[in-house]
């Protein structure tokens, strides 16, 4: 990463010259845009659309949109429905877009996709001109008319030869939003690379709402204040802001989000000041605040990836189009402008305490700042930088922040870096992550580990022998913040001295567990000791006189029968005069010694190797067997005395 990091910022170093004495630059503030939201609601929507999540990403369009704005909403199918008249963007239009998007639904037969695109594409709406009219289609399928298949191929080749040359000639730029792999993305993307536009795929329906909103920040680029770890400056300049969390999931109430103003307590959606609207739509919350107060403004609560703050001011920013794409061949020029109200800003005491940089971010997270301002403000107020290569293909994001102590804007593009010959990296859109962790790295070190250490109050109540850890860690970081703190004296609603108890009542369960195991294992211990005791006390001294006079007798009159009446007759001799059948399960684990004695001259193979519980459930002797073994016990004592006195 570092040398990835290193190479981003050589080629930024290297680049041509951010800072040149040249003609006054032609940028300037961009006019008021004309946007135009083409939605499909064609049958197959029912599978990628099931929860009709196009109702909010349309609502996020209309609240979004700058005032002043030109827009109107049309949906097509078989037909194409203007759902929402082109009109001024004003509160009025706004309202009208979010009654009737619940009229988006998945009912139509097709997908008639060129009707809809000439329909939202007339010039007449505009005087004759589309050059500043952006186009915001979303579809999840390929064109789809009456007639079979050869009609809609048909119909293909119309728009792509006929209908998408007179858009592009008359200035229109078309995004295109494919949702789900279903989607023509081939087509989609030729439309939008054809007219300068962009164009995203959203894997899921989730993702509609950060594809629609980086959608609408291309067709009209949004001035921003950069969120610097959990919150953002705004200056006396700024008239209104709009805070749009992404917040994922669909599920409003769960939600723990609240904003607090400078030196002020937090609010939520539902104790709001007279200056603020809060809007809560599944996947993101949309704040807007009108006359705020200076000062640094906080969040609280995680914030999702794509989360931003929009000003509305009389200090302006500007910023040359980014191109949806660039080679080494097609570099990009780069140009930075400021403006109080319509005048550009060439004073160079302003210009001189600002400082500008550019920060080039590849899709996993590396990235490469160079600064634009130098020790001297440009004559002319511009700055300038020309991006004439990346260190590998794909998709970049551009961000160009000015911070001048009081106050800050940044602007922010998505662009790809492409090689001769080759297809630009295909841009996919997730649901945003919440939170979105790559915010947090740079800024606000501490903030990492609190996605850490969610779970660890989780896992601390199954160590139960040391409950006191688990209150010491309670209210450390994962809970900074008073909106966080639960009740005192209370863990996840439970009492504290709860889990005390617990833990109490767990060691001496485990306590009584060992006492008991270790007396069990005690009573065997000394009962295998008598049964060896009894053996070696008892019987032996009974053997000695025997073994001389029978091995001798044996060796010489009966020689074959020497090894098997010696041992048995010995055996048995000592079960009879003990008379205690209880002694015959205590032999059991003797004779289970005397097998295990016998291999200790094989070295292959020892104790630990083998698992020993499995002889733990050597089932006990029936009494009948019981009986039955020492009926021929007593019967084998017999004949054997009988057969020593006859030798003697």
């Amino acid at each position: 990463m570092k040398r990835f990091q290193g190479v981003l910022l050589l080629v930024l170093a290297f680049m041509l010259p951010a800072q040149v004495v040249a003609q006054d630059s032609g940028l300037t503030l961009p006019e008021q845009a004309d946007v135009r939201i083409i939605v499909d609601i064609s049958g197959s929507m029912k599978e990628t659309d099931p929860e009709n999540l196009r109702r909010p990403a349309v609502r996020l369009l209309a609240r979004m949109l700058p005032a002043g704005a030109e827009a109107g909403v049309w949906t097509f199918g078989q037909y194409v429905n203007m759902l929402v008249p082109h009109a001024t963007v004003d509160d009025a239009w706004r309202n009208t877009v979010i009654e009737r998007s619940d009229q988006i639904n998945s009912v139509a037969l097709y997908t008639n996709l060129g009707l809809a695109m000439e329909k939202a594409g007339d010039d007449w709406l505009s005087d004759g001109t589309l050059e500043n009219t952006h186009l915001i289609l979303l579809s999840d399928g390929k064109v789809d008319i009456p007639g079979g298949e050869a009609a809609s191929r048909e119909e293909e080749r119309r728009i792509l030869e006929t209908l998408l040359p007179s858009l592009k000639a008359k200035g229109a730029t078309i995004h295109t939003v494919g949702l789900s792999e279903l989607a023509d993305i081939t087509f989609l993307q030729r439309l939008a690379r054809e007219t300068g536009g962009s164009f995203q795929l959203a894997k899921t329906a989730e993702a509609l709402n950060l594809a629609f909103a980086d959608a609408l920040n291309t067709a009209v680029p949004q001035e921003q204040i950069p969120i610097e770890g959990d919150g953002f400056a705004v200056d006396a300049g700024v008239r209104e802001f709009t805070a749009l969390i992404f917040t994922g999931g669909s599920d409003a109430e769960a939600r723990s989000l609240a904003l607090s103003e400078p030196d002020g307590e937090p609010f939520t959606a539902n104790n709001l000041p007279d200056n603020v609207r809060w809007a809560v739509e599944p996947g993101y919350d949309l704040i807007t605040v009108t006359e705020p107060a200076a000062g640094r403004w906080r969040i609280v609560g995680d914030l999702g990836q794509g989360s931003r703050v929009t000003v509305v001011s009389d200090l302006r920013m500007a910023v040359s189009e980014v191109p949806s794409e660039f080679s080494e061949e097609t570099p990009f020029n780069l140009e930075v402008v400021f403006f109080e109200e319509s005048e550009k800003i060439r004073n160079r005491d302003f210009l001189g305490v600002m400082q500008v940089s550019l920060s080039i971010t590849a899709n996993d997270g590396r990235r490469g700042t160079k600064v634009l301002s130098g020790d001297q403000p440009p004559e002319d107020g511009v700055y300038r930088d020309t991006v004439t290569r990346l260190p590998a293909p794909g998709r970049y994001q551009i961000d160009v922040v000015a911070d001048g102590g009081t106050f800050s804007r940044k602007f922010s593009a998505m662009t790809a870096f492409t090689l001769p010959g080759e297809e630009p990296e295909l841009a996919v859109v997730s649901e945003p992550l919440v939170p979105d962790l790559s915010e947090r790295v740079e800024p606000e070190a501490p903030a990492e580990p609190e996605p850490v250490e969610v779970p660890a109050p989780v896992a601390d109540p199954e160590p139960m022998p040391e409950p006191e850890p688990e209150q010491a860690e309670a209210p450390s970081e994962p809970q900074p913040e008073p909106v966080h703190v639960p009740e005192k004296g209370t863990l996840w609603g439970i009492p504290v001295w709860a889990f005390g108890a617990g833990a109490a009542l767990l060691v001496v369960i485990i306590g009584l567990g060992l006492f008991a195991w270790r007396q069990k294992k005690s009573i065997a211990e000394a009962e295998q000791a008598a049964a060896a005791e009894r053996e070696t006390l008892e019987d032996l001294p009974e053997e000695e006189p025997e073994i001389p006079v029978v091995a001798a007798a044996v060796s010489d009159s009966e020689p074959d029968e020497t090894p098997e009446p010696e041992d048995i007759p010995e055996m048995t001799e000592s079960l009879e005069n003990d008379e205690v059948p209880e002694t015959e399960d205590d032999q059991i684990p003797v004779a289970d010694d005397a097998v295990n004695e016998e291999p200790e001259d094989d070295d292959e193979f020892g104790l630990e190797d083998f698992d020993l519980s499995e002889f733990d459930d050597l089932p006990d002797l029936d009494e009948s067997e019981a009986d039955d073994e020492a009926t021929d016990k007593s019967e084998a004592d017999d004949t054997e005395k009988d057969d020593e006195d006859q030798k003697k």
